[in-house]
């Protein structure tokens, strides 16, 4: 297996750990829905009654049939757990008495309603924890929830239906879940049933009615349960390929990536893939390959990132990555994330640019794609680019073919004068060393030119008969040509594993700082802290200037500078900071939007509002790439968050 096609190994151990986790624990299938009275509790009661058939040692925890006589009817022959009576100001309350079941040591409890909340004085807060204790105890659950019960899905329930959910569950114990079994109707079947009296009593139906069960939140929810279903199932099919070492894609569902570089042309390849993920109904990737060996001339990395954010603005996933080959790159980002549909533009190179390129790119990512489909779309913007970029392309590469030449003459140079001391036998190791020398700061073309010309050089100065290309003695000749392979061997395995190492050593950069930020910001005690911490670590990572601010709480639409700032804004800032906080955009230095500021301002965003905003000011010329943009991006999700928490507390 080529190494570009191995699985991510943090991936694949994250994955391995997960599923050595569920075999050691219960499992826990959820039966989910988009409301109250689709069907859950009787599918889960059904299910319960077919373990029972298949002698599956199963209680009754807790369920509540809400007076249902059909749903009554399938507890008829299930052992029942009695319920735990509990006084609470005055009020006789059930509630499912967990050490009964312990004591009990079924294989299997059915628990409704996974969202309620506990009467204080239980063990836990939350029947959720009586669950996960049940389940770390190698006990199996079988239980019900909304969707709206959500902690994720809380704040855009309150926005559909302008209900506030009290009671949540942490979508961890979502992804816990070994099965989740969508229980499903049309709102129009739902309506009828909380007519006909099947959901609710009479005077509380009505009330449901017209403030929760309306047709449009019951279409609005039911897609909301349908995609989170459809999204845990794709995540379990990762885990799957990834334990077994299965590169994929497995075509269960479409899953576009388009090839994004500094080619005018991206731009139309991000539109078109767009369109057809919409027409698809399907997720899609913008990503993006750096080859260490090629840098981009900072013109052509602007037109990239350019890219990049028109394919963020669309609603891609943006992945940006490095590798040694631009076609391997795209292919390992493919299989990682399942791809079944990769789309790049079509190449018409020149004579004079093939003279400077590899193998066209396109052929190769065919051959090198296995089953993942590839579509190639033309653009009349081809030609121009290439025109443009060809002078640029080959200037630096012929740097690169000067550096390792210089070089290898050079050495060679000092070889010869030293000859009759160390022999022709040590010039061959001293070259060697060179080329592998030169792996760390050249890419792979130069690399095998300097390999080329360096046993071309030892062969005619220093192998007998000198100033000749023949060979006397049949051990040189095989010398040579081992010195030659070794060479190209191990100067293409150094380049590659010095990119790899660049990358890996960029992403352990930035998950310290995500880690160290999270940490911080989950031990500080309030909104001060936090913002101290934030503009540290800010500061540190982005090597820049920051300031945060806030509304002030006395004035509707006014911003104020937090003291934790470490540079104070111009009016002119202000008013742009203003302008962010209000239309919920970023904007500033580097952008389209008010480029005149001297800082690039992102909004500090929650689902339901802005609490703030946070301004970047750094003394590069160039602006923040798409990967420090998403970077800073999740920053200030993690600071918003923490925000929007302690407002909270404070309340």
């Amino acid at each position: 297996m080529n190494i570009e096609q191995r699985p991510d190994p943090d991936a694949l151990l994250a994955a391995i750990k997960k599923e050595e986790s569920r075999q050691q624990k219960g499992r826990l299938k959820i039966f989910f829905g988009m409301a109250a009275g689709v069907g859950k509790t009787y599918a889960m009661l059904q299910a319960g009654r077919q373990a029972l058939s298949e002698r599956v040692d199963i209680v009754v925890g807790y369920v509540e049939t809400h007076g249902r006589a059909e749903t009554d009817a399938l507890l008829q022959g299930l052992t029942i757990i009695p319920r735990r009576k509990m006084d609470y100001r005055g009020a006789i309350f059930d509630e499912m008495d967990l050490d009964a079941i312990f004591i009990r040591k079924p294989q299997l409890v059915l628990v409704d309603e996974l969202a309620h909340s506990n009467i204080p004085g239980s063990r836990h807060a939350k029947r959720y924890q009586d669950v996960v204790e049940l389940l770390d105890a190698g006990i199996s659950v079988y239980t019900t929830v909304n969707v709206q019960h959500l902690e994720s899905r809380a704040d855009a329930v309150q926005q559909i239906t302008g209900l506030v959910m009290r009671e949540t569950v942490p979508d961890s114990i979502f992804d816990r879940s070994d099965e989740i079994e969508l229980v499903d109707i049309s709102p129009e079947k739902l309506l009828k049933r909380l007519a006909e009296g099947k959901v609710y009593v009479p005077d509380k139906a009505q009330l449901a009615a017209q403030k929760f069960f309306r047709r449009g939140n019951l279409t609005a929810l039911r897609e909301m349960s349908l995609r989170l279903t459809a999204q845990h199932v794709d995540q379990q099919l990762r885990d799957y390929m990834q334990i077994h070492k299965i590169s994929g894609p497995w075509k269960s569902g479409e899953r576009l990536l388009v090839a994004v570089g500094p080619s005018p042309m991206s731009a139309e390849l991000v539109r078109s893939t767009r369109r057809v993920a919409y027409a698809l109904q399907s997720p899609w990737i913008a990503a993006s390959v750096e080859l260490p060996h090629r840098p981009l001339s900072p013109e052509a990395k602007r037109r990239q990132e350019k890219n990049l954010e028109l394919a963020r603005e669309l609603g891609a996933e943006i992945i940006t990555t490095t590798d040694t080959d631009l076609v391997s790159g795209i292919v390992r980002v493919a299989r990682h994330h399942n791809v079944t549909q990769i789309i790049v533009g079509k190449t018409q190179d020149s004579p004079l640019v093939k003279l400077f390129r590899e193998d066209s790119f396109v052929p190769r990512l065919i051959k090198q794609s296995g089953n993942i489909d590839i579509s190639v779309i033309a653009s009349n913007k081809i030609q121009t680019f290439k025109q443009k970029q060809l002078q640029p392309d080959i200037s630096l590469a012929l740097q690169q073919y000067a550096y390792g030449f210089i070089t290898v003459i050079v050495l060679a140079g000092i070889c010869y004068s030293a000859l009759p001391i160390i022999g022709y036998q040590t010039v061959g190791l001293v070259l060697l060393f060179a080329i592998v020398l030169l792996a760390l700061f050249v890419g792979r073309g130069p690399i095998i030119f300097s390999a080329t010309f360096s046993a071309l050089l030892w062969d005619f100065f220093f192998i007998s008969p000198p100033f000749t290309f023949h060979i006397a003695e049949p051990q040189d000749a095989l010398m040579l040509g081992m010195y030659f392979v070794i060479a190209s061997i191990l100067g293409n395995l150094t380049s590659r594993i010095r990119a790899q190492q660049l990358a890996l050593q960029h992403r352990e950069e930035q998950s310290v700082a995500l880690y160290t930020l999270a940490r911080e910001v989950a031990n500080a005690a309030n909104i001060d802290e936090v913002l101290v911490t934030a503009v540290k670590q800010l500061g540190s990572i982005f090597c820049a200037k920051i300031s945060i601010l806030l509304p002030d709480q006395l004035s509707t639409g006014r911003l104020v500078l937090h003291s934790a700032s470490s540079f104070v804004l111009s009016e002119k800032d202000l008013s742009v900071a203003t302008w962010v906080f209000n239309l919920r955009k970023p904007a500033g230095r580097f952008t389209d939007t008010l480029p005149m500021a001297e800082a690039y301002f992102v909004p500090l965003l929650t689902p339901t509002h802005v609490v703030g905003v946070i301004g970047l000011r750094t003394h590069r010329a160039e602006p923040l790439t798409i990967e420090q943009k998403a970077l800073l991006d999740t920053f200030a999700g993690q600071i918003s968050s923490a925000i929007d928490r302690m407002s909270f507390r404070q309340k």
